[in-house]
């Protein structure tokens, strides 16, 4: 089995992880493990600190006081998501983090949003090979419902991200972005 470190860093240098028995075995056990967790989080009613505990053994790192998360909640992989402070996860999230999904401090995360880092070799004969790239979403962001963000996209800080959008390119800061793909609408109105 690949170690965990190893894994992680084959997923952040982009390459293409050639999915042999080994590297199958690794994510099917990573996968288990992950899908076990958040069972007992969406199996049950928990409470907000209950949620933050099981949401910590998730990641594999303790969570700030402030993190809420509705459930249902569910990831493939769970040891690649990093969060800020202050951030809101709603309800039927799909995160799929193998390439790593960065949130930064007081976002906003609305129902269904899914955010996907990895994708397959063009080539039918290597497709079941995975190459992953990080989605990095800044801080003061808001995502509206059913949006889906793909691999290698960052979103920066104070951005809203329209529901039902794909984003599939870079959004500026304090951008508003909407459509399928996800395309520029204006600039975030600020109070002075």
């Amino acid at each position: 089995m690949i170690e965990l470190k190893d894994l992680l860093d084959i997923f952040s240098s982009g390459e293409s992880l050639t999915m042999d028995e080994e590297a199958l075995e690794t994510c099917n056990y990573y996968s288990q493990e992950a899908q076990k967790l958040t069972s007992e989080l969406n199996s049950k009613y928990h409470d907000f600190e209950e949620r933050r505990t099981i949401f910590s053994e998730l990641i594999g790192y303790e969570v700030d006081k402030d993190f809420r998360v509705f459930t249902p909640f569910y990831t493939d992989f769970g040891k690649n998501i990093h969060l800020g402070k202050n951030v809101f996860i709603n309800a039927d999230c799909k995160f799929q983090d193998q390439g790593g999904i960065f949130i930064g401090d007081d976002t906003l995360i609305g129902h269904n949003v899914v955010m996907a880092t990895l994708n397959h070799e063009e080539d039918p004969n290597k497709r079941g090979n995975l190459i992953a790239a990080p989605i990095k979403i800044g801080n003061k962001v808001w995502i509206g419902s059913n949006a889906t963000i793909l691999p290698g996209v960052t979103v920066g800080d104070g951005a809203i991200i329209a529901a039902g959008a794909v984003v599939t390119k870079d959004v500026d800061e304090m951008s508003i972005v909407a459509g399928v793909p996800a395309k520029f609408v204006r600039k975030v109105k600020v109070d002075e």
